[in-house]
């Protein structure tokens, strides 16, 4: 064990060093970099990795470095060669920790960074058609700052409110650092503000929650298609002809748990199908997730706020311009918030997780 790592954090490391030097490889076999798709997802997997095992590499140099300055201490008669040994002891010893330190919190976030895609459901909930002007805002907030961060946001299902806004939309997100980033959003969204369609000026509270799902690669989830029950059916709700008598919309049944999908956005029954079973694998994913950290959960840090719908993580308060995040304690500039600009709450937000993650290595 190299001093200041525990032996399973070592051992991880030397794991993941192999996993990089092995995704290297595969990114120079013509065969791969013919296929977009792995050269993304392996991309971003490499991205990951790099950071930790730069600096897994870097503490092993100076690990041996400082054995050797040591066996000089121990040996040498030279009086000069001596004397440097013992003065660049201190300065290693001071660098060493420093890398430790920086590597236990990419340690911690590696696994999160691995994940290149995500998916987004925002619902609104209490408020009638506030909330669902409320959630349309919200929808406007995640798409402007993925603009920012250059990732692809598509939505994949959606239904407006009936006075604007939305009753509900599913949006996938892929881009590095997607899930890193957006990964705390999940939970109840609380807005206290003068509806549109209010005529008195008074203060209205509503709400929206967001759900937050890693979307994996399909080997990372327990999925048979024979599990699967799939149905065509033509389209519900309000559309032209086409929508209502053409057979396009994708219904899916996993029958183990009884997850449900369904989709109908657009008027072609093959990518309603892909639509639909990616959102089903990314809730399968979800749900197995929550089933492995149950069982562990008292031997690891939890993430900041369960992401549970009920519980609720954020106001937004417009008449003080501000918007409070519950678990930092903290205000946000609302108006820079609702254009995008998430980074400074994201940013605590990563720092209050690391934080309590380091607490329990």
């Amino acid at each position: 064990m190299i001093e200041q790592i525990p032996d399973n954090l070592a051992t991880r490391l030397e794991a993941m060093d192999e996993q990089l030097m092995a995704i290297a490889e595969e990114l120079l076999d013509p065969a791969v970099l013919s296929d977009h798709n792995k050269v993304r997802e392996l991309s971003v997997r490499k991205a990951a990795l790099e950071g930790p095992v730069s600096r897994w590499r870097e503490i092993v140099a100076l690990e041996t470095e400082r054995a050797e300055l040591e066996e000089v201490v121990e040996t040498e008669s030279d009086q000069e060669l001596l004397a440097m040994a013992r003065e660049e002891l201190p300065e290693l010893a001071s660098r060493r920790t420093e890398l430790v330190e920086a590597l236990k919190t990419e340690l911690v976030t590696s696994d999160d960074k691995a994940i290149g895609a995500m998916i987004l459901e925002i619902r609104a909930g209490v408020g009638g058609d506030e909330a669902a002007l409320f959630a349309g805002d919200l929808l406007e907030m995640y798409e402007r700052y993925a603009s920012t961060r250059r990732w692809r946001f598509e939505v994949l299902e959606s239904q407006p409110g009936e006075m604007g806004g939305i009753k509900t939309a599913v949006i996938e997100l892929e881009g590095q650092g997607a899930w890193s980033e957006l990964g705390y959003e999940g939970g109840t969204h609380q807005v206290k503000r003068v509806p549109a369609t209010e005529a008195q000026g008074r203060i209205h509270t509503s709400t929206a929650t967001v759900a937050v799902l890693a979307q994996p690669e399909e080997v990372e989830v327990q999925l048979e298609k024979s599990d699967v029950k799939e149905s065509i059916t033509t389209a519900q709700g309000p559309g032209g002809q086409n929508v209502n008598k053409v057979a396009t919309a994708v219904h899916l049944i996993h029958e183990p748990t009884g997850i449900e999908v369904r989709m109908q956005e657009t008027k072609s029954q093959a990518q309603n199908r892909e639509k639909a079973w990616r959102l089903l694998r990314a809730r399968l994913y979800e749900r197995q997730r929550l089933e492995t950290e149950a069982r562990r959960a008292e031997e690891r840090a939890s993430m900041i706020g369960s992401g549970n719908r009920a519980e609720k993580i954020r106001t937004y308060r417009y008449k003080d311009n501000l918007a409070v995040d519950h678990r930092l304690g903290a205000n946000f500039n609302l108006g820079e918030l609702m254009q995008g600009n998430l980074t400074p709450m994201i940013e605590s937000l990563i720092e209050l997780d690391v934080a309590r993650r380091l607490a329990a290595l």
